[in-house]
């Protein structure tokens, strides 16, 4: 039963697209290599071929942004490939102002080898390696981004980084068998076990699911943003499925503000009073009563400073001396200011009809693209 379980469990957790959405060609100017079935390809995205401690060969995108002081390793979803990620990525490397890596797992996309679970930790290793050695990046400056099964390897990589600026978890996984069945406790054979990693990562944590999840219920993300050790007030989308969250604008507008909150962090371990206890309480509450009664969490977007982690000591952060610190940092000062050109010369138009465009743009990539992460898992468990 075990065996038949555990073979089971790893055949939903993985669907590569068949075929890959994508190939690679080398451009004959320049030696880079390039994916042949994209369109509006990007001068600065390195397409990457990496090897992995299992012997095989994934690739990996690199979106290079120059104004950048965070860089995000982002481990994908079920049903998808970076191919079908790039304009993703591109647009989320400008709007959060991040450097970003994107990653193919073991037989997804062109990456060579057939998917499991311990070679997918293997695979986000090579790609945090490649962005330590290549591009000089430290654990100091990266936020790992795990989306539903992608929670999966970001969180085993997660907390073996104890300098790790943040994590971000979107539509995540309990493990793989709690998608499908309501087990109390671990069992051996299960795989991604994120609901034993969580409290070990040191880290702030954020947590974006929706309410309306058939995939991967809602009561996952809530109950992985409870057992955090260092909680960042969670994105509750009402309505929300597995595979349209980037659709609704508050997606963004909540990645911005938590971007902008790990920026001030000096150091991985500053304080920084991310959610209040109230807060803390409120949230958790409305998305109890959310589970139940599926209505949307009344959350108070508000920042105030009270010591919340753990029993080391804090220094508050108030709205005032948010602007006081970042008044004093001058790098983070130029850092923005550079942004704003940058925003400025993309587009002359309006400000609220920019940002109204780019949403629509970023939306219609979701759409276009047609991402079901963890695609089949209710068919899957209901013919077992």
């Amino acid at each position: 039963m075990g065996t038949a379980t555990s073979s089971m469990a790893a055949k939903f957790a993985f669907f590569p697209p068949n075929p890959p959405s994508y190939n690679i060609t080398v451009d004959e100017a320049s030696g880079k290599m390039r994916f042949s079935d994209v369109n509006y390809q990007r001068d600065n995205v390195d397409v990457l071929k990496l090897s992995t401690k299992r012997g095989n060969e994934i690739v990996a995108m690199y979106v290079k942004n120059p104004s950048a002081s965070l860089t995000v390793l982002y481990s994908h979803g079920n049903a998808a490939d970076i191919g079908q990620m790039y304009h993703i990525f591109t647009e989320l490397s400008v709007h959060l102002n991040v450097n970003l890596m994107g990653y193919d797992y073991s037989g997804y996309g062109q990456s060579s080898g057939k998917p499991s679970e311990q070679d997918t930790y293997a695979d986000i290793e090579a790609a945090y390696k490649c962005l330590e050695e290549m591009y000089g990046i430290k654990q100091q400056d990266t936020i790992l981004y795990g989306q539903s099964v992608g929670s999966g390897p970001a969180l085993e990589l997660a907390i073996r980084l104890p300098h790790l600026r943040a994590v971000i978890l979107h539509s995540p996984i309990l493990s793989g068998l709690r998608v499908m069945y309501p087990v109390k406790r671990t069992l051996w054979f299960d795989i991604y076990k994120n609901i034993d990693k969580i409290p070990l990562v040191d880290c702030p944590v954020l947590v974006i699911h929706g309410t309306e999840d058939e995939v991967v219920n809602f009561s996952h993300g809530k109950q992985l943003w409870e057992l955090c050790k260092e909680k960042y007030e969670p994105l509750w989308l009402k309505g929300g499925n597995h595979c349209d969250l980037e659709l609704y604008p508050e997606y963004l507008r909540h990645l911005r503000k938590f971007i902008s909150a790990i920026e001030k962090l000096q150091r991985p371990h500053d304080a920084l009073d991310l959610i209040p206890k109230d807060q803390t309480e409120q949230a958790s509450n409305n998305a109890t009563e959310q589970s139940k009664e599926k209505s949307r969490p009344s959350i108070d977007y508000r920042e105030k400073g009270r010591p919340s982690f753990g029993h080391r000591e804090k220094s508050r952060l108030s709205t005032d001396s948010r602007d006081k610190a970042r008044a004093s940092i001058d790098k983070r000062e130029k850092s923005r200011k550079s942004i704003d050109r940058s925003f400025k010369a993309r587009n002359s138009t309006d400000h609220s009809e920019r940002a109204r465009n780019s949403f629509d743009r970023l939306g219609d990539m979701v759409r276009s693209v047609g991402l079901c992460n963890v695609d089949c898992l209710k068919q899957t468990a209901a013919e077992v």
